[in-house]
Order: structure tokens, then C-alpha cells, then sequence
């Protein structure tokens, strides 16, 4: 039996096992007891993690594919959780424990997943797996490049973001149109910010809405006093902006507001 990929759902199997292994092999495995699989398919991944010193579980949106795998990895059986990552509470499972995420990510819902995992930072050490090539490279991105936005910022403000290498089309089933990019992302030891997060989400979202002009006139809605509008700072776009940079413009915004 295998599995018809659908295309509603994004699904592209893998089908290079060697691949798969280096996918899995991607995981420090320190810090956590259990791996959370994101879309597993028919497995090809799911193998190699069974066979490490982890709990994996799996979450699967599509029935077809959580019945597979109920089939024929057996004792993996019981952790199938046949859900929407997106929509489910992982905490059912994890009860606040920390744990580590894989996957071949589905490409229509990759960033979606990559911002829950943002929320969820705290039981999240480690993260690893392949994403449309584009979204890998701008997810790792640095100041300065064109692919450079919210999603770099974001993420690196808490992660170690690691492009680790490119998957050609040919070896799905079927075929995606484009290049893959396999990355890892390891959570920084300080990765508590000295400024309010949820202000941090807010500038930077604001400011890469309106990425060409300068963030004197991209963030005019937070009503700045004249005398901060006078920064320097805000001579710049924000793909100017380093990470550390965009922490501290939201330092200067809290003492303002």
C-alpha cells in the first residue's frame, strides 16, 4: 500500500533515504526527551528517528497517511496523532515538557508552522527539517539582503538560524516546482529579550509592511515624540537592521511610548 499525495495538502514525498538520514541526523538531541515529526507521510524520515535514543511522535493531517503509518511502524502505533498542527493544543501531548520538531514541512503552511513554533519557544530547543528553498533562505537570512524580513528577524531573535543545504525536485514524488532548503534553528541560551516581545513582533511587522521607506515613515502609527524621530536610527530601512538593532529601536520605542 502507499499513499496518493494530495495536492491540497502540499503533500511531495520524499523518496532519497539518504536524504531522510541526513534530515534526522540534523538533531543535536540534547535538552529534550521527545521529537515531534510534522507531516510524516509515508514515513521516509520518520524511520531514521525511530531508530535514535528519542520518543518521536508524529503529527498527520491526512488520514490516508496516519493510517499507514499505524500499519507499518508498529510500535510508533500509539504517538500517530492524527491532527492540524496549526489548530491542535501539542500540549495534550507534551504537558509543557520540551521537545524538539522535524519535518518536510509542507510548503503552503511552512511559515504558519515556523510562527507557532516562535509561540511555543519555551519547549522548543531545537528545530529542524526542508522548506520550499526560498523560505530556508530567508528564515536564515542576514541585514541587508533583499530576502531579509519579519521572519528572519523573528526568528534569530531567539535562534540560531543554520541554512544547511539545498534538495533537488527530482527527488519527490511527485515533483515540486522549485528547489528545497533543509535548515536548523537552535534556540539561544539567552533568548529571553530586553525589551517587550510582543512590542518586538510589533515594530518589526510594522516596519517590513513598508520595507522601502525609512522607519521614520514606516512606524509614523506608533506616535513617536519628536525628539526620538531625531535618532539616527530611523534614517534607516529596515532590512538595514540587524536583529540586535531591531531589539534596540524596541527599547527606544518602550521608554517613549
Amino acid at each position: 500500500m502507499t499513499v496518493k499525495a494530495k495536492k491540497h495538502l502540499g503533500q511531495h514525498f520524499l523518496n532519497d533515504e539518504s536524504i531522510a538520514e541526513k534530515i534526522a541526523d540534523t538533531l543535536a538531541l540534547k535538552g529534550y526527551k521527545s521529537v515531534l515529526e510534522i507531516g510524516p507521510g509515508m514515513g521516509v524520515l520518520t524511520k531514521y528517528l525511530l531508530k535514535k535514543d528519542i520518543t518521536t511522535y508524529v503529527i498527520e493531517i491526512d488520514s490516508e497517511s496516519a493510517e499507514f503509518l499505524k500499519a507499518n511502524f508498529l510500535n510508533l502505533a500509539p504517538r500517530v496523532i492524527e491532527k492540524d498542527f496549526l489548530k491542535y493544543d501539542i500540549n495534550e501531548i507534551f504537558k509543557g515538557e520540551p521537545f524538539a520538531i522535524i519535518g518536510n514541512f509542507p510548503y503552503n503552511i511552512s511559515t504558519q508552522i515556523v510562527f507557532k513554533m516562535l509561540e511555543m519557544r519555551n519547549q522548543i530547543p531545537e528545530f529542524s527539517g526542508m522548506f520550499q528553498k526560498e523560505v530556508a533562505q530567508r528564515i536564515c537570512s542576514k541585514e541587508g539582503s533583499k530576502v531579509y524580513g519579519i521572519l528572519s528577524v523573528l526568528t534569530q531573535a531567539f535562534y540560531d538560524a543554520e541554512y544547511l543545504f539545498t534538495v533537488l525536485p527530482s527527488v519527490f514524488n511527485p515533483p515540486p516546482k522549485v528547489d528545497s532548503g533543509v535548515l536548523r534553528l537552535v534556540r539561544k541560551e539567552n533568548y529571553n529579550l530586553p525589551c517587550d516581545e510582543a512590542l518586538l513582533f510589533k515594530v518589526v511587522k510594522t516596519a517590513f509592511q513598508q520595507r522601502r521607506k525609512t522607519l521614520r515613515n514606516s512606524l509614523k502609527t506608533f506616535n513617536l515624540s519628536e525628539s526620538l524621530r531625531e535618532d539616527t536610527i530611523f534614517d534607516k530601512r529596515p532590512e538595514q537592521l540587524s536583529v540586535q538593532e531591531f531589539i534596540s529601536l524596541t527599547q527606544l520605542i518602550q521608554k517613549d511610548v
